[in-house]
């Protein structure tokens, strides 16, 4: 199953929106409670980076019975470096988002520590892309 979003960059009222709609294909599909979190918490982090650091983005998620492939790519200014990005607390967000209550460095981290693998590629000047993985382990019900 595939499943595709759009996301407007500097539209805070749709940040969550498409985190929110695959959540509830996650319970139709019967996912246990504590993999959805993991994929929501991951997935909705990665949303609002797209949204507060972005112009656009789009969000490309496949699902199948033994994991949940999220792919993430967004035109923006792009990460110089992914290694200070991935430290806590390091954020580059404007102090209008910060205002809002988002921009508190610890986005990349929630999604590493919420994923099975990660994989962050950017572009300075053009944008950045996020692959995820998320093991299901055979927790379908079948």
């Amino acid at each position: 199953m595939n499943f595709n979003y759009s996301v407007e960059g500097g539209n805070f009222s749709k940040a969550g929106t498409a985190s929110s709609q695959f959540k509830k294909v996650l319970k139709q599909l019967n996912v246990d409670p504590i993999t959805i979190k993991r994929i929501v918490v991951a997935l909705y982090e990665a949303e609002v980076n797209i949204v507060a650091h972005a112009w656009e983005g789009k969000i490309d998620i496949e699902v199948d019975m033994e994991k949940v492939y999220i792919n993430l790519a967004d035109k923006g200014p792009g990460i110089a470096d992914i290694n200070q990005a991935m430290k806590p607390g390091f954020s580059t967000a404007s102090p209008s988002v910060r205002e809002m209550g988002f921009g508190a460095g610890m986005g990349l981290m929630n999604i590493k520590n919420n994923v099975d693998s990660l994989h962050i590629s950017s572009e300075v000047g053009k944008g950045t892309e996020l692959e995820m993985t998320i093991n299901l382990s055979s927790i379908i019900s079948k």
